[in-house]
Order: structure tokens, then C-alpha cells, then sequence
């Protein structure tokens, strides 16, 4: 199989990464990450702008991509920027309402003209979906839904709920939410499902959200990639300038195979994040290569983060460094959507 970028992906990410160098340096970005609404909107309307979104999904969907590689080579740009725009949100609502022909929503939210939010997991569940105890009954959702991705100042929320035993996806724009910035920057929610008003979008949708939830996966794989190669990159230049005993210390050799066992690693997350999205349209093997890549993603970006942290020394965690605010956000991705442990339960599963 060829891996090469096709000629409209090289030029969305030439685009993209035009757009991303010009506008969004690492203050900007830093101002808005932690601000309420926690990113800037103007900016995500730019992105929209630029086809960004479209690039989720397939033509007959509203769209112009849809494939593995199309959600790789956006997420891998929006990591190398450290861009804190809502997307992965984006993402997850705009293949759910897709697969399920909201062809008027998908329009909206392509646009840029409207915003959701995906609410899934909860306080007290699992990563499974059976273990969703948020119910909808008589047109109303009650439940609590934790760590909403884009949540602040989203439109609607798509909320997974059970009716019957049976996960159905809901939509709402009444919900209450609790809004903050997460750790490493960017908008998160708890959402409070109290008698709140909700339409039936599928009374059956565990698939169709399994299938959403998989590709969010590979995206921020993606997205950890383009982090690593800057910090990686960082890390190497900040060597070559710092000075101790007379001389750079990336002469050492003790440095140099602690940086190169690094940089061999995130090759091999550069590959397996390649072969997941190779088997994204593939239902019988999708998450078995997904889980793969995010459960390495999640080990590798952790000690890429932390070997710069070490090989800067005092500066690598210093807020005004861009470097620490990439390891915030590197440590934080095997968190979203299942971490390395989990993953690998999902390998084994599946074995």
C-alpha cells in the first residue's frame, strides 16, 4: 500500500500549516487556551473556513475526505501548532451526524456556522458503553456526563444515553453545563442532564458512536505525532546551544542515545498511527489498530515529555518556554478517550 500523501492532502497541509505558523504562535494560543470560552473563535471559524472540517468526511456526506489519512493530516498540524480549537469535538460530532444522514446539521457545523459537543463518558462509568447509566425517557435525558471535549459555548451537545438498555444518541440545547479549562489548555465541561428536553436521533446508535469514538482516537494520535516531532525537534536545538564544561551537551554521548531512543520512538508511533489509518473504513480490524497505536501513542508521548522535560533541565518547565506547554498537552492525550492501559485490555480482547 502506498502511504504517500495524495496531492490534495499535501496541499491542505501546506495550507494548514500556513495558516497555523501566521496566525496561531504559541502566545496567542496560550491567551486563549485558558480564557473562557477556552479557545478563539474566530480562529475555529477560520479553520472551518479553510475546509478544515470538511476533511472529517466523505463527499456524499457534505464533505470532502473522510478517510484515516484525511483525520491524520489535520490532527498531525493542529499538534505541531499545540492548537487548542475545539476540533476534537468537531470531529466526533460531525461523523456521528453524518453516519446518521443529519445532512442539514453536518452543513452547519462544516460551515463553522454552528458548534456541538459529544457527551459519552460519565463519573462512574467505564469506557464501555454498556456501562452509559444516563437514561432518556418520555423526550427528556437524566445523567451526568464528565469531561465534555468543546463543551463551552458549544450549540448543541450529542449526548449518548440508554433507553431500555439499548444506546441511543440524543441531541439537546438545553443541557446545563459546568465549563473549565483543562490542564494543558483547551475547554472542557460536566454536563447535568436534569428532565432536559433532548430529540431522538437513534434509538441504536453503539456502533455508529464506537465507530466516532475510534476515529477521535486516531486523531489524537495524529495530533501526538506533530507534538513530538516540535518537541523533539526543540529538545535537539536547545542541546546544541546549551553550554556546559566548554561545550554544547548534545556532544555527550549519554545525551545523544537518550535523545536518539526518543527519536526512534516517535517514528514508530508515526508508523502504527499510519496503519491505523490505513484500517479506519475497515469494521473488523478498525479498533484492534487503533487501540494499538493509541495504547504506544500514550507510553511514547509521556516519556517524550518527559526526556525533554529532563534534557532542558530547569527552563523545560517554565510556563513563558513553549516546550512545557507541549509536554502538558503530550502527558494529557493518553487521557482523552481511553488511556494506555485501557487500550491495551482492548488488544488483548481482541487477540
Amino acid at each position: 500500500m502506498d502511504f504517500t500523501l495524495s496531492e490534495d492532502r499535501r496541499m491542505l497541509s501546506d495550507t494548514l500549516r500556513r495558516y497555523l505558523t501566521d496566525k496561531y504562535d504559541i502566545e496567542s494560543r496560550n491567551k486563549a487556551a485558558y480564557a473562557a470560552p477556552f479557545h478563539a473563535p474566530a480562529k475555529y471559524t477560520e479553520l472551518a473556513e479553510l475546509g478544515v472540517i470538511g476533511a472529517f468526511i466523505a463527499e456524499d456526506q457534505g464533505g470532502f475526505g473522510g478517510a484515516g489519512f484525511d483525520i491524520t493530516t489535520v490532527f498531525e498540524e493542529l499538534g505541531r501548532a499545540l492548537c487548542a480549537e475545539p476540533l476534537l469535538g468537531t470531529l466526533l460530532a460531525v461523523r456521528l451526524l453524518a453516519a446518521l444522514g443529519k445532512d442539514d446539521l453536518v452543513e452547519e457545523l462544516v460551515a463553522g456556522s454552528k458548534r456541538a459537543a459529544v457527551a459519552v463518558f460519565e463519573p462512574e462509568a467505564g469506557e464501555r458503553l454498556s456501562d452509559i447509566a444516563t437514561r432518556f425517557a418520555d423526550g427528556k435525558l437524566n445523567g451526568r456526563k464528565s469531561v465534555v471535549y468543546g463543551a463551552p459555548g458549544a450549540d448543541f451537545l450529542l449526548v449518548a444515553a440508554q433507553a431500555d438498555g439499548i444506546i441511543g444518541l440524543y441531541l439537546t440545547d438545553s443541557a446545563e453545563t459546568i465549563d473549565y479549562a483543562m490542564i494543558d489548555g483547551g475547554g472542557a465541561g460536566e454536563v447535568l442532564l436534569d428532565d432536559t428536553p433532548a430529540e431522538c436521533l437513534a434509538e441504536d446508535a453503539g456502533d455508529v458512536i464506537a465507530s466516532a469514538l475510534d476515529a477521535g482516537r486516531l486523531a489524537l494520535c495524529a495530533e501526538a505525532v506533530g507534538a513530538m516531532d516540535v518537541l523533539l525537534a526543540t529538545t535537539i536545538d536547545y542541546m546544541k546551544q546549551r553550554q556546559q564544561f566548554g561545550r554544547p551537551i548534545a556532544v555527550f554521548q549519554a545525551l545523544q542515545h537518550r535523545i536518539i531512543d526518543v527519536a526512534i520512538e516517535v517514528e514508530q508511533c508515526r508508523s502504527i498511527t499510519t496503519l491505523a489509518a490505513s484500517r479506519l473504513d475497515d469494521p473488523a480490524h478498525c479498533a484492534k489498530y487503533v487501540a494499538m497505536a493509541k495504547n504506544l501513542i500514550g507510553r511514547t508521548a509521556i516519556k517524550c515529555a518527559e526526556e525533554a522535560i529532563q534534557l532542558h533541565g530547569g527552563i523545560g518547565m517554565t510556563w513563558e518556554y513553549p516546550g512545557a506547554h507541549y509536554a502538558k498537552r503530550l502527558t494529557m492525550i493518553d487521557h482523552q478517550l481511553g488511556d494506555a492501559a485501557i487500550q491495551l485490555q482492548k488488544v488483548m480482547a481482541a487477540a
